[in-house]
């Protein structure tokens, strides 16, 4: 690999973005552009249906938090979001990983309407696990680590989590009800997201360095990825997740399908050795277990 001068320029640009952004574009990622938009068009025809069939796979505990959330349902930073939306997880058998995962044990609601949404979600969600660990491997190669640095304890095993977002015009909210942001600011949880979105309209705000909010404007067939918290702490802060939030002041309805790639459920993630002694020798974040950390965010998100 060190002779091959196309991986380090990529490499040398996934650096730069996770140090730089914390956000970047991916292109000629190998998922066909019709795919992407087959999923969102899914999305869009689930959220058009009436409030009583979607309420079919409504989100409950007792559902380990799967399924269907209505619009304001979803808590950020304690307000509530304007959106509505179907939440995925990776399935977890009862026992499995033991009391940790007891609030996410559960299987995931599909709708029977679209009739293929199941087969064509699980497919694609699929990919999308494969062109993450792909990712992973260059971010790891970026910070200096082997290839595979994050596969075995960290995340050999990746938890996965979906969502599939409908950000509605405002003015079809009622007055009382209606908050300034689709999704309010935060930093996602996980080591990476890809978000595949509208290609036609501008919603998904970022924090910049200069603390300007700054649209992350869609590019046809691309992915908007961003790294989350735990990469933050694994990284001993050499790569830091950016605040973004969305907007939607479209006259339109937005679609926006977030695939989440996680460490390990049980993962006890800590700032790694050679990360360490790029950045002082000192442990600058606490040891995090992912599920944990996972299972606060979902209770502290969740309004019934």
């Amino acid at each position: 690999m060190v002779n091959d001068e196309d991986l380090l320029q990529v490499v040398q640009m996934l650096d730069d973005a996770c140090r730089e952004a914390g956000f970047f574009y991916v292109k000629g990622h190998g998922i066909a552009e019709s795919l992407m938009k087959e999923v969102r068009d899914v999305t869009q025809k689930f959220f058009q249906l009436p409030y009583e069939e979607k309420l079919k796979i409504k989100m409950t505990p007792q559902s380990g938090y799967r399924g269907y959330q209505r619009v304001g349902e979803n808590i950020t930073k304690g307000k509530l979001d304007m959106h509505e939306a179907i939440d995925c997880y990776t399935p977890i058998e009862p026992g499995k990983y033991g009391d940790l995962a007891k609030p996410m044990v559960g299987s995931n609601l599909w709708p029977k309407y679209p009739s293929n949404f199941d087969v064509l979600l699980e497919n694609y969600i699929s990919l999308l696990r494969d062109l993450s660990r792909k990712i992973m491997r260059g971010i790891a190669l970026a910070l200096g680590a082997p290839v595979d640095a994050f596969e075995g304890t960290t995340a050999g095993d990746p938890f996965w989590v979906c969502r599939l977002i409908g950000y509605p015009v405002s003015t079809d909210i009622p007055e009382e009800q209606r908050t300034d942001t689709g999704c309010g600011a935060h930093t996602d949880y996980g080591l990476l997201t890809l978000v595949n979105q509208d290609d036609d309209i501008c919603a998904l705000e970022v924090r910049n360095q200069s603390d300007e909010w700054i649209y992350a404007k869609p590019i046809p067939g691309t992915f908007v990825c961003n790294i989350g918290d735990m990469l933050k702490v694994w990284s001993n802060g050499i790569y830091q997740p950016t605040l973004h939030r969305v907007v939607n002041n479209s006259p339109r309805y937005r679609v926006s399908v977030a695939f989440f790639y996680e460490s390990n459920f049980d993962a006890a993630v800590e700032p790694v050795e050679f990360c360490r002694e790029r950045t002082g020798g000192v442990a600058k974040y606490e040891k995090v277990v992912y599920g944990e950390h996972l299972v606060q965010k979902v209770l502290t998100n969740f309004v019934m």
